[in-house]
């Protein structure tokens, strides 16, 4: 994901008052251990999360509160058709389990 100039602030901020109903949907659906992490330099965001067993992730774009959410915060992100923030795809250079 991308922020836009001048945004780092305010992306902060709404995440330290993230919406309860939102944390309780992502709880829900099986997201645990979520961090996002910013590179100032070039305003790219890289999100890092952990899934349980049978998670639901996949169902979160329909919920009314994601939709909310997207359409909050997309003045502060590059965004998709819908305010789905844009995101790519990174390759995997290494992992030690």
């Amino acid at each position: 994901m991308k922020l836009k100039p001048g945004s780092v602030d305010e992306y902060r901020r709404r995440h330290d008052e993230l919406w309860p109903e939102l944390e309780e949907a992502l709880l829900d659906a099986g997201i645990y251990d979520y961090s996002i992490f910013l590179d100032e330099e070039t305003l790219h965001l890289f999100a890092v999360l952990k899934l349980r067993p049978g998670e639901t992730s996949a169902a979160l774009p329909q919920l009314p509160v994601m939709r909310r959410w997207w359409d909050y915060m997309a003045e502060l992100m590059e965004v998709e058709p819908g305010n789905r923030p844009k995101e790519w795809a990174l390759t995997p250079m290494f992992h030690l389990p």
